[in-house]
């Protein structure tokens, strides 16, 4: 099978989600990376491309400058750069008629996602973005369950994503640009991880939030943005939900856990502990799934007991684009109108703390 040839922009060195995209991209052995503007800084660009192992000439100084060179050379592009610059750079990758993956946020802030879906549609290209959870095995196992109805009729969902790295004030490239409204919006981390909370959420469940309330502090003095989140949420069919998301959790580390509670019973999965899937009957016995066992409609790489986790997860994205762009065929890669969710999501959240009462989402 022919690899797909990748540009790269951003994740120069110091970069977390760079290196992840990088290995996501060639787990699979789908996708050549050819060409890259990694980052501002001359010489973390030029060591970026040398760790790539990239000619001189395919590592560039600006994005701009890249996909000038690159048109009709490179089969899309990756976008792994700050909040900020995510809107013009896929606008004009995908106007210059590159296929673009993006990490999340799709943008700054609602109004740019809503140009971008203009965008989308009239380019003809694919585009996807990186909701991570989204490609666990399990979390697509759950899904497939519940739309069979193997829980009933949903009624309840509980999503909380704690984390702790941000307890105390923290200074370093990852913290302080998540902490600057110019380059992450006007979401802390509800924009941080909240986003990813509520994608999963919807993505499992198919359920949709239409209203939501919620309460979105600062808890370490100093900040700008919220570092603590408790959202209330109405979804589609009268479900109801909750939302809890902070970065301030002392000890916590990446705990994204999702219930989803039907009438007959709840399913249960953590992000910790990605390769089980709990399903709880009413009044009857718990069922364990494990991730790669031959009863599952989604596999996994490795048998059964042999972990799969964070990179496999992006890696299942990366090969569902590949297959996305090659066929023209829809994938599970989150898309542009999850893009548009994600930002209205956190708008809404943050209107809704501001103003203290229930907002519709869209």
């Amino acid at each position: 099978m022919t690899k797909l040839r990748l540009g790269m922009m951003g994740g120069g060195p110091g970069a977390f989600i760079g290196p992840v995209h990088g290995i996501a991209a060639r787990l699979d052995d789908r996708f050549a990376l050819s060409a890259g503007a990694f980052s501002r800084d001359a010489e973390k660009n030029r060591q970026a491309g040398e760790g790539y192992g990239l000619p001189a000439d395919r590592v560039y100084a600006s994005w701009q400058e890249m996909l000038a060179a690159e048109k009709g050379r490179l089969d899309l592009v990756t976008i792994v750069t700050p909040n900020d610059t995510h809107f013009p750079i896929a606008k004009a990758a995908l106007e210059a008629g590159f296929n673009v993956l993006c990490d999340k946020p799709a943008t700054l802030n609602l109004e740019e996602a809503l140009r971008l879906r203009d965008v989308v549609r009239a380019s003809g290209k694919s585009y996807g973005l990186t909701y991570t959870y989204s490609g666990y095995p399990l979390v697509r196992e759950a899904k497939a369950l519940i739309a069979e109805g193997r829980i009933g009729r949903v009624r309840k969902i509980v999503v909380e994503y704690s984390q702790g790295w941000l307890s105390q004030e923290v200074h370093n490239k990852q913290a302080d640009w998540r902490a600057d409204p110019a380059q992450s919006g006007l979401g802390g981390c509800i924009a941080d991880i909240g986003v990813h909370a509520f994608h999963l959420s919807e993505f499992v469940s198919g359920a949709k939030v239409e209203a939501l309330s919620a309460d979105l502090g600062i808890v370490v003095p100093g900040r700008r943005l919220d570092d603590d989140c408790n959202v209330l949420l109405r979804y589609s069919n009268g479900v109801r939900g909750v939302l809890v998301s902070s970065q301030i959790a002392a000890g916590d580390r990446n705990g994204l856990r999702l219930r989803v509670y039907g009438e007959t019973g709840g399913i249960d999965w953590s992000q910790e502990q990605p390769n089980i899937l709990t399903i709880n009957g009413h009044d009857q016995p718990s069922q364990i799934l494990h991730a790669g066992a031959p009863y599952l409609t989604y596999g996994a790489r490795v048998p059964a007991g042999h972990p799969e986790g964070y990179l496999e997860a992006f890696a299942t994205l990366y090969r569902d684009f590949a297959d996305q762009i090659s066929t023209g065929v829809p994938s599970l890669v989150p898309g542009i109108e999850d893009g548009v969710r994600g930002m209205a999501f956190i708008e809404t959240a943050i209107r809704s703390s501001r103003n203290q009462n229930w907002e519709q989402l869209l």
